[in-house]
């Protein structure tokens, strides 16, 4: 058993077909398949149904490939401990980002890396919480700038800011003429939101249980949604319906498309956080990039000391 067969093994299950995980390991097919053939007759267990195009890992393999992750893992950590004099920004950083935070935060982010770890370019991945979360835990990325609640065993979280929600309503809007609303007002509005599997539409929706309710009696197909900020902002610039958007998606020279207004009180609001798995072996980069975060002069936010 090698390290190279366990990464073979890690590939396949992942791809769930061996000339895909070939292509990601640099090999040809069948030196993955020989090797993966090898390795189950010293196991004397079959990892792999290869019963149809799609390759699906047996009870066994799902068990076998778990813990290769693992091994994986900590040979990638014996290896850093025998390096660890080498420069930790040195080489590129998989960060993950969710569809709502990747527009607003990475040309500032950037900016700030360019400064500070100038050897250390990123690879993003923009996704929803979920696929983002099964990648981290792959070890297909390093980090990930996701929303609360996030909860995931052997994964930190480190809180980087708090950002309002503002309401944005069409020219014209009887809103327009109010300093604030509040939730309670949204129920009696046709409202956009973002698609079901974003983490956003769920927050605003929390935030405002009136709104959660009519939404719930409606059912989806008399709901208006966007499958992005950026295509709610237009329609509700074309005067569609209203919605709320997160303080960092709003500009100066959103006054010319519609109007912003604030809520009443204490503004529903997010909390932004930092994830990464418990044993990743850059810690002097993950601080970095938090260091690069908080410099970035977000507008509107709250940044988190500490």
């Amino acid at each position: 058993m090698t390290l190279t067969e366990l990464r073979y093994i890690v590939a396949v299950a992942q791809e769930r077909h061996f000339g895909r995980a070939a292509r990601r390991c640099f090999v040809s097919q069948p030196t993955l398949s020989i090797a993966i053939k090898k390795l189950e007759e010293e196991l004397s267990v079959s990892l792999f149904d290869r019963s149809s195009n799609d390759i699906i890992t047996t009870e066994a393999g799902e068990r076998i490939v778990a813990q290769a992750r693992r091994v994986l893992e900590e040979a990638d950590l014996i290896r850093h401990l025998a390096t660890e004099e080498q420069n930790e920004l040195e080489g590129a950083f998989k960060l993950g980002l969710i569809f709502t935070v990747a527009p607003y935060l990475l040309p500032k982010l950037i900016v700030a890396l360019r400064k500070t770890a100038p050897k250390m370019p990123l690879m993003l991945e923009e996704n929803y919480t979920q696929t983002l979360t099964e990648s981290l835990k792959r070890g297909d990325l390093d980090a990930l700038v996701v929303a609360e609640p996030f909860h995931e065993p052997g994964i930190i979280t480190e809180p980087l800011y708090d950002e309002p929600f503002f309401v944005i309503v069409p020219k014209g809007h009887a809103f327009e003429e109010l300093d604030s609303v509040t939730p309670q007002m949204l129920a009696e509005e046709q409202v956009l939101l973002l698609t079901e599997g974003n983490c956003m539409r769920d927050q605003v929706l929390a935030s405002c249980s009136e709104l959660a309710t009519k939404q719930k009696i409606q059912g989806l197909t008399n709901t208006l949604q966007g499958s992005s900020i950026n295509t709610i902002r237009h329609m509700v610039a074309s005067g569609l319906a209203i919605s709320i958007m997160p303080a960092t998606a709003l500009t100066e020279n959103d006054h010319m498309l519609f109007s912003i207004i604030p809520f009443a009180g204490v503004a529903p609001q997010r909390r932004v956080v930092l994830a990464y798995r418990r044993n990743f072996v850059r810690p002097k980069a993950l601080n970095t990039l938090k260091t690069a975060i908080m410099k970035s002069q977000l507008a509107g936010v709250t940044f988190i000391n500490g």
